[in-house]
């Protein structure tokens, strides 16, 4: 099984679309008309973000959600770059065991989001 997409509300629909594309390098593509702004994000022909408008409220860690949205990517030191580049806010963590480096980082209306690299996984 894998997940076929993820769809995040969010107060700041444009923002949070550009922040992808320029972060992800997804691409805006076809949606059908449902009635209500949106967007969905494209990679590799595929529909794998879906954007709708939320009203901004925040949502407590003990409520029932979905914390944040992992994505599996190449080039962990180029991602880094990027962000150092763009001033934009990060974490780190570093998993040996799983040979893996990972990155947090947030949406602008606060969406987690998880940056998950495997072929750079030498820890320095």
């Amino acid at each position: 099984m894998l997940i076929d997409h993820v769809t995040l509300r969010t107060a700041d629909l444009e923002g949070t679309k550009v922040f992808l594309e320029d972060l992800l390098g997804l691409t805006v593509g076809a949606r059908p008309d449902f009635g209500f702004p949106g967007y969905w994000l494209y990679d590799e022909g595929e529909p794998v973000v879906h954007l709708i408008p939320g009203a901004g409220a925040t949502v407590g860690r003990d409520a029932e959600t979905i914390d944040h949205v992992g994505f599996r990517l190449q080039g962990y030191q180029v991602f880094r770059k990027k962000l150092d580049d763009a001033v934009t806010p990060y974490s780190t963590m570093d998993l040996p065991a799983l040979g893996e480096r990972r990155l947090f980082v947030r949406t602008p209306g606060g969406i987690l989001l998880e940056l998950v690299f495997r072929e750079d996984a030498k820890i320095n």
